[in-house]
């Protein structure tokens, strides 16, 4: 998490692992004590997501299938601050299925809102229930704290306009107290500027180190990608994807990063590997196999150090068809593996009708390991599934080195997170192999 001290002791809400709400209000009633009479603090903003009509997912398919949803919210709120937040962050679980975010660094107004936008945008994908496929519609009330104003007061003006947003029917984003922001791209403008940026090369390539647990040597990397726009500044893998879906270009974005990645790649010694990240769309195209290989055909990247990684929520559309271009990527030694593991819905089948050679748990499954023996034993399942199937197991969210020894203890394979290092250019991987 971005803004909280993971050292500190927070009060946790007990499903979804997040801070609960009095410590997001203690913390902004701190940030604003910070920037009392300084006029060149960080600016200070907050949004408070609710979920529309949330009680009739409970009603229609049960509790069980609410807490599945609002854990998912959470891992996806989670992973999108993660990518796209510049500064410190918090994310908080209030009420029912109410989360607040409180963020303070650079940060304009028309990026809050566009964020708060690209936010819906994913929480509003399907979830995937033992009960059926849940989808949720998400409001998202702003604001930016005003000078001298109070935490409670900031949390109460969110709290009206959410009020408010809930009985629209057609609007998803809503400033408080009638505070508006004109978004300085259309949909249309921000969807021509990314064929542009895909044209120019403009899409970064970030690279995330991933060590072994059992020498803390490294052995590879994750290829992530990042868009620094004109106006809207930094734009994380998550909407990055979002905006090419809605632009109708998820496939020439998806080459393209496995492109430059691949190619950036190919200077790596012998031993590294790449992981790359596969979408929906690619696994819904019938070519993807055969356009994959032929890439690495052209970057000269061996198949056999290269992993693709596959979300449950890419399985959820033509499972025949992954089926058949994830064969066909394994019969040319190209590792694959089921990626945030442990998140969601988790459907075990998938280990059996493909061909997967490892699992890569989901960070909400290791972060709570060294305070719950709950939580451990938990892992330690997973652990020992994956061990009796062959597969290889890695860790990711990994932030201390305590959870690092323990994990090097139970038997994962490899880990990466902030421990390890942050995504970082393709030069100072360089640096890191070479140094």
């Amino acid at each position: 998490m971005g803004g909280p001290d993971p050292t500190s002791e927070l009060e946790r809400d007990t499903l979804t692992g997040l801070p609960v709400v009095g410590e997001a209000r203690a913390r902004l009633r701190d940030w604003l004590e910070d920037a009392n009479g300084d006029d060149e603090a960080p600016l200070v903003h907050a949004a408070l997501l609710g979920l529309r009509r949330f009680e009739t997912i409970n009603l229609a398919y049960g509790e069980s299938a609410g807490d599945v949803a609002l854990a998912e919210v959470a891992r996806r709120l989670n992973r999108f601050l993660e990518d796209d937040i510049e500064g410190e962050w918090m994310l908080a679980r209030g009420r029912g299925g109410h989360f607040v975010i409180i963020a303070r660094g650079p940060c304009s107004r028309e990026r809050w809102e566009w964020l708060a936008e690209e936010l819906a945008d994913s929480i509003a994908l399907p979830i995937n229930a033992n009960e059926g496929v849940l989808r949720l519609s998400p409001r998202i009330a702003l604001l930016r704290v005003l000078a001298n104003e109070r935490a409670d007061t900031a949390l109460d003006r969110l709290g009206i306009a959410l009020t408010s947003l809930q009985r629209d029917q057609n609007r998803r984003v809503q400033w408080a107290d009638g505070e508006e922001a004109l978004i300085g791209r259309s949909g249309a403008q921000l969807e021509a500027d990314l064929l542009r940026a895909i044209d120019r090369d403009e899409i970064e390539i970030l690279f995330q180190p991933q060590y072994s647990l059992s020498d803390n040597a490294l052995v590879g990397a994750e290829a992530l990608a990042r868009w620094q726009h004109g106006e809207l500044g930094l734009i994380g893998a998550s909407a990055l994807f979002t905006i090419a879906e809605r632009a109708d270009h998820l496939m020439p974005l998806s080459r393209h990063i496995a492109m430059r990645a691949l190619e950036l790649a190919s200077e790596w010694p012998a031993h590294l590997r790449l992981s790359l990240n596969v979408t929906p769309a690619d696994l819904a195209d019938n070519r993807f196999a055969a356009q994959l290989l032929n890439v690495l055909r052209q970057t000269a990247f061996p198949p056999q150090r290269l992993t693709i990684e596959v979300t449950e929520h890419a399985l959820l559309g033509d499972l025949s068809t992954a089926q058949r271009s994830l064969q066909q990527l394994a019969e040319q030694k190209i590792e694959v593996a089921c990626d945030d593991f442990g998140a969601g819905f988790c459907n075990f089948r998938y280990l059996k009708v493909l061909p997967i050679g490892a699992i890569k748990l989901d960070r909400s499954m290791v972060e709570g390991v060294l305070d719950d023996s709950r939580d451990l034993e938990v892992l330690r399942a997973i652990i020992a599934l994956g061990k009796a199937l062959r597969l290889k197991l890695i860790a990711e969210g990994v932030e201390d080195e305590a959870l690092r020894v323990l994990l090097a203890d139970e038997g994962c394979d490899t880990y990466q997170g902030f421990l390890g290092g942050q995504p970082m250019s393709s030069r100072e991987f360089l640096e890191l192999i070479r140094p």
